[in-house]
This record gives structure tokens, sequence and C-alpha cells, in this order.
């Protein structure tokens, strides 16, 4: 229900984060201000409180801040040291806050969720459990922005995996039932192909790349792709429900299995997906000016 951890991947190619005035330092990490609606809060005010409720403004914001920190990745990888404030500037106006709620809202799709499954959805989360759980997710996505969390979390996964810790068993129920493996690992792939897009028709080849060469190379990192998004995955929610009882998530994975939890969830990752493939596609568009003008 809650798409949180799988929207680590925020631009296609980032694997890491790149040192030096990219890297968004913990304290100012904290100070990264929810985005605000631009649609949903006039045009469907129920729907827009569900969301704001989720923290999915607060999410969309460190997208932002994400992309701003993969986008050096890209930089260094394609165009070292050519880039510069023009780059950032660059990247900075794509990855807007008002921009990215713009495209996140156009793209949800409201007929997929009824009033009634809203109103159901959203009375989970007023309750002690599901305010945890929010604050949890969202504590923890802000927290993932420094490296060193990350690293913590990961470490304390592998010693849980290692010592057969039984909260495994029931993070294994809430991302089956959420769908969440599958999902961001067919997302993952998918910002990739829409940055190679974007890379393609802004002329960073000489030649035409046909489709299926992208698609062969795409999936062809299908495997680590899968393994990083379960070492993140768990590694995350290891964190966000750090504070959460056996029993809240056991209301979790009941909500999440009901027709308006499977509803909410399917509109929400059809909503980021779209949001994301749009911002893979216009930053592989924007490095292509930037190598063209390497090469020149």
């Amino acid at each position: 229900m809650i798409r949180i951890a799988t929207l680590s991947l925020a631009v296609a190619v980032s694997g890491g984060v790149a040192a030096g005035a990219w890297v968004t330092p913990p304290a100012q990490a904290q100070e990264v201000q929810a985005a605000r609606s631009i649609i949903l809060a006039d045009e469907a005010p129920d729907l827009h409180r569900l969301l704001d409720t989720m923290g999915m403004y607060e999410i969309i914001a460190l997208i932002g801040t994400e992309g701003l920190r993969g986008a050096a990745d890209v930089e260094d990888q394609l165009f070292p040291e050519a880039g510069g404030a023009a780059w950032r500037a660059t990247v900075m106006g794509l990855h807007g806050t008002d921009r990215m709620v713009g495209l996140f809202e156009e793209a949800f799709n409201r007929d997929g969720v009824t009033p009634a499954q809203i109103a159901e959805v959203q009375a989970f989360l007023d309750t002690d459990i599901g305010r945890r759980l929010i604050a949890g997710e969202v504590a923890a996505r802000r927290a993932f922005l420094d490296d060193d969390a990350v690293a913590a979390a990961t470490d304390i996964f592998m010693t849980a995996v290692q010592g057969e810790d039984p909260r495994l068993d029931l993070l294994r129920r809430v991302n089956e039932v959420n769908g969440l493996i599958d999902r961001n690992v067919s997302g993952a792939l998918n910002l990739r192909f829409s940055f190679y897009r974007g890379l393609i028709d802004g002329g960073a080849f000489d030649n035409d790349v046909p489709e299926d060469l992208m698609l062969a190379e795409v999936w062809g990192h299908e495997p680590e792709v899968r393994q990083a998004t379960v070492e993140r995955l768990f590694s995350f929610q290891l964190l966000a429900y750090s504070g959460a009882s056996d029993a809240d998530l056991e209301a979790y994975i009941e909500i999440a299995a009901s027709p308006a939890g499977r509803a909410v969830n399917a509109a929400l990752f059809s909503a980021f997906d779209e949001m994301l493939a749009q911002l893979s596609y216009d930053l592989g568009y924007a490095a292509a000016g930037f190598i063209a003008g390497e090469d020149t």
C-alpha cells in the first residue's frame, strides 16, 4: 500500500552517490520540506488528504534531493567535469518540487480508486498504528539520504539474515502482499530504459540504437537490480518499522491485502512509475546535450 522504500532508484543509472558538493549533509536532509499539491488539493480533496497523510508530498521532495545526488553520478560517468554549474542548474530544474508534484498528480489514476476505498485506507492511517507506520517510513526515507545511515541499516539487515530474525518473515509477507520486490525491479529497469531513450532522442549517439538492443541491455541487469532491490528494501524496512510491533505489521498486511489497499497501492505505483520515468527520460535527454558538447 505504501510505496516508500521502493523509490530509491530515483534516476535510471544511480548506483551510489558521488562525493563533493552534490552530497546532501544529514543536517540539510532534515530541512527538506514537503512539496505542495498542484492539482488534487482542489480537484480531489479526499484523495489529496490521503496522499498527504501517507507522506507522499514529503517523499516527492526527498526524491528531488535524491535526483540531484544521482545526477552527480551521471556527470561522472558520461561527461566527467564537463557539466559544472550548468548541469546542476539543469538537474535542479528537472527536479523542481512543483514540477514533480504536477507529474505525479497528473499521472495518478483517480478512476482506479473509489471514494469508499480512499475512506477505508484513510481510516487505517488515522489510527495510532497507521500514524506510527507512516512516521517510521518517512523518517527512514529521510535518513537514507545519508550514506552512513544506509550502511548501518544494511549491516542490521545482514545480521538479521544471519541470525534468522523472525521479523524478516513478517517483512516478506509485507513485500509479497504489496508486490514490492517485483514492482520495484520492473520499475528500476523501466527507469534505465527511459534514461537510455532520452540519451538517444537527445542525440548522444551517432547512430540510432534499436529498441530491442536497449531492452536487452536493460534486462541484462535484472539479476543485479533484483539483488540490490531486496537488500535495499529489507534494510529500509528494518529501520522504518523498528518502532512497530508485530501486531502493527499484521494490521498493515491486513489493510494492504484488502481491495482498498490493493487499489491505492496500484494507483501509487503507476503514478510514481510515470513520474520517475519522465524524470529519467528528461535527465537522459539533457545529458545528451552535455555529451555532444564534450565531443565538439
